[in-house]
């Protein structure tokens, strides 16, 4: 059985990029139309009517947290001068910064699904799980999206520069530089631009070359008569479970935990693994669900829709364990260069911060805690948008506080991000999906999968 991309799909998908990409532009337009010479105007009519989630002091307070700490004894008596406060710097640094952030936000979001399905997928593999491969073809066209994904999110980071980074920012390592940073430039064997960028190639380089073979081996199996392509996807699952175990956890120490370089958790790269993996696990189940709906994927039952919302379910309360390690260990040492990272998200973030516990934690708690449930297909489509949208905010958590601090909104560029890497990701993915077979039927676990039943 083949799948067709259709046209309305694809319509809606050509849409969703040029809905995104107009939004995104209106946002760096809007963002760029505060300069300078109109800062004190919009500061006062921000301050006229209430909209700022922040005060005077707020980037004072939290300045190491944000990317313009460089300036804090730069700017003493510059009204005198007819220059810029410091507290209006810090304000246009903050607005400049937020179309590249929702645009980074969003590349990253997509990304993640993509990479966590990945990592699903070779376990499947690695384990010789026998439930799972009536499902691989669908894992296999989500993990397409791993490579322009992850080629999406270094140029972001490339052209952003230090509007995201701050130890991009330049002089940030020469002592006696008004942007001297001695935390930072004390990260600098580790944090610089060469050293960013090969790594990221590197671990692209590594996923992505997984992906084409192991899909490689997956469909030349379909035509094999004897397993020689199986046992060479089980070895290299193996092989690159461990390679992906070091590479994921430097990922997010590169990508995400940089952006507050003067703060840094032991257990990151495991809670950013648990984020990516429960979204990768919601998509899965929620393309399944949709080809279904579609008259496709005949051979998945309820007991294929249970066990992918069963882990839903556990990945999300993994996710919470990890969230209150790292939270409760910070917490209960109140150590001040720690506590920073929660004092920001606390102060400006309360709406994003505790929404995103309640929707990745309890709402998955109540929704598919009962195993009924978990076999409804729109219950579960139900539970997965909550997820995804949890999972969302998470990401939103992880970046903007270091880089907008109480600037935030959802407006134009965040809207626009999600819609165009969402549109891209539903283009690449079915485009992928319509390339092979939907059953991978030379799998020697396929006759088990299909009649699987809990």
């Amino acid at each position: 059985m083949e799948y067709k991309i259709s046209s309305k799909l694809r319509i809606v998908a050509i849409v969703m990029i040029v809905l995104g990409l107009l939004g995104v532009v209106a946002g760096f337009n809007s963002a760029y139309s505060v300069t300078e010479d109109n800062i004190s105007e919009v500061l006062a009519a921000e301050h006229h009517d209430g909209h700022g989630h922040g005060d005077a002091h707020a980037a004072d307070a939290h300045g190491h947290h944000g990317h313009d700490d460089a300036h804090a004894d730069h700017h003493g008596e510059d009204a005198a001068h007819g220059k810029l406060t410091h507290h209006e710097e810090h304000a246009l640094h903050q607005i400049h910064n937020r179309p590249y952030s929702a645009l980074y936000v969003g590349a990253f979001f997509f990304f993640m699904i993509a990479l966590g399905v990945l990592a699903f997928y070779a376990i499947q593999y690695a384990a010789q799980a026998g439930w799972s491969p009536v499902l691989f073809r669908v894992m296999e066209g989500i993990t397409s999206y791993v490579l322009p994904g992850g080629l999406i999110v270094l140029a972001i980071a490339f052209v952003a520069d230090s509007h995201i980074f701050i130890w991009l920012k330049e002089g940030v390592t020469v002592e006696g530089h008004e942007n001297y940073d001695k935390l930072v430039a004390g990260k600098s064997g580790w944090l610089n631009k060469t050293g960013f960028f090969v790594r990221g190639i590197i671990f692209l380089a590594g996923w992505s070359l997984y992906r084409f073979f192991s899909r490689k081996f997956s469909i030349a199996q379909d035509s094999a008569d004897d397993n020689r392509n199986f046992k060479k996807n089980f070895r290299i699952s193996a092989a690159f479970l461990v390679f992906y175990i070091y590479t994921e956890s430097m990922m997010s120490w590169d990508w995400i935990m940089s952006v507050d370089p003067h703060w840094f958790s032991t257990l990151f790269g495991w809670y950013v693994f648990a984020s990516m993996f429960v979204s990768g696990i919601t998509v899965i189940a929620m393309i399944t669900i949709y080809l279904k709906s579609k008259g496709l994927l005949e051979f998945v039952n309820d007991s294929h829709i249970h066990d992918l919302a069963k882990f839903m379910f556990g990945i999300s309360v993994f996710w919470t364990y990890l969230w209150f390690s790292q939270f409760m260990l910070i917490w209960y040492s109140n150590i001040p260069e720690e506590v920073t990272y929660f004092v920001t998200r606390i102060e400006h973030y309360k709406l994003p911060f505790f929404g995103m516990l309640a929707m990745n934690f309890i709402f998955p708690l109540l929704l598919l805690m009962n195993s009924d449930y978990k076999r409804i297909n729109w219950f579960v489509v139900m539970a997965g948008i909550v997820i995804l949208c949890g999972h969302y905010l998470d990401v939103f958590n992880w970046i903007m506080p270091a880089t907008v601090i109480e600037r935030w909104y959802i407006g134009l560029p965040e809207i626009g991000s999600i819609l165009l890497f969402g549109g891209l990701f539903l283009l690449v993915v079915f485009t992928a999906l319509s390339k092979a077979p939907l059953l991978a039927k030379g799998n020697p676990f396929m006759k088990e999968s299909e009649h699987f039943h809990y």
